[in-house]
């Protein structure tokens, strides 16, 4: 009974939320440059590609460019939600939006679920409608269709769920742009971590760095513990990515970077909350 008198306040502030960020002419302006970027990218599919020689089949050339594009959309949209979520309780303070909304019967959780709702909502509409634009062109120009494109996007917006709490939660903290700096320096350092990973499993590379005969080398270091630990935004993306290929097959290690935005997405949700708590409310 409680849950259901809780949800008609959240859902209304999410409404607001979203309609007010729609309202905004950068947001307007930000949503027509990335759909004109995306609609101009389709040329590149109409190209002659080769490898070793061999020209690659319409096939494979869509598929490996719609994984590229997934992969610039998704890490563009989760900077785009960084930016939206870094001022929204300044705006509100500001424009004595807060007051108004808890000077009512309203909790101080149901506000900041509110709003966190609707960014969420708002990026997740913004990275999915520009990810469809990509599906329509490649099923119907190109006529090759990719079932799990739509679903990888959906699977993403757990990255977008991540960015806009910690965006939130630090916003509390420090002043606006350097949440926003934070949350993209985490991603950053995610990224080229992964990245870092990936090449040091090549052969090439383990030669290189294979440590002299007689030296015992170590299987747990401080590098692995903050490497396993840290965010694994590129995981998702990954794990998203494979969804578009037909014949992905995943076990436990594809699936840890869910698991493991997941449990970041509650415990800085469960700070939030308390942190919001300690606000005062001018």
């Amino acid at each position: 009974m409680e849950t259901s008198k809780a949800l008609p306040p959240m859902t209304r502030i999410a409404k607001y939320t979203l309609i007010d960020e729609v309202q905004q002419r950068s947001f307007v302006v930000m949503f027509v440059i990335c759909a004109i970027c995306v609609f101009l990218v389709r040329g590149c599919y109409h190209g002659n590609y080769m490898v070793n020689g061999q020209a690659l089949d319409t096939g494979t050339i869509v598929r490996t460019l719609s994984k590229a594009i997934f992969h610039v959309i998704s890490s563009g949209v989760m900077v785009i939600a960084a930016l939206l979520s870094m001022r929204i309780f300044r705006r509100d303070r500001d424009e004595g939006t807060q007051s108004c909304v808890l000077s009512k019967p309203i909790e101080r959780w149901q506000y900041v679920m509110g709003k966190l709702l609707g960014l969420w909502v708002l990026s997740a509409l913004f990275m999915f409608i520009l990810h469809s634009i990509v599906f329509l062109i490649t099923s119907i120009n190109l006529k090759v269709f990719i079932p799990g494109y739509l679903a990888a996007s959906l699977l993403c917006t757990i990255n977008l769920l991540f960015v806009v709490i910690a965006v939130l939660l630090l916003s509390l903290l420090m002043p606006d742009i350097v949440a926003f700096l934070c949350v993209l320096g985490i991603g950053i350092v995610g990224f080229v971590a992964d990245g870092i990973a990936a090449a040091s499993h090549s052969q090439i590379v383990q030669a290189i760095v294979q440590q002299p005969a007689g030296q015992p080398q170590s299987d747990l270091t401080w590098w692995k513990v903050v490497y396993v630990l840290w965010p694994k935004l590129l995981g998702v993306q990954q794990l998203a990515a494979s969804l578009i290929e037909s014949d992905a097959s995943h076990g436990f290690g594809p699936i840890y970077p869910l698991i493991n935005i997941l449990a970041y997405c509650l415990i800085l949700g469960l700070l939030l909350f308390k942190r919001f708590r300690a606000e005062d409310i001018v």
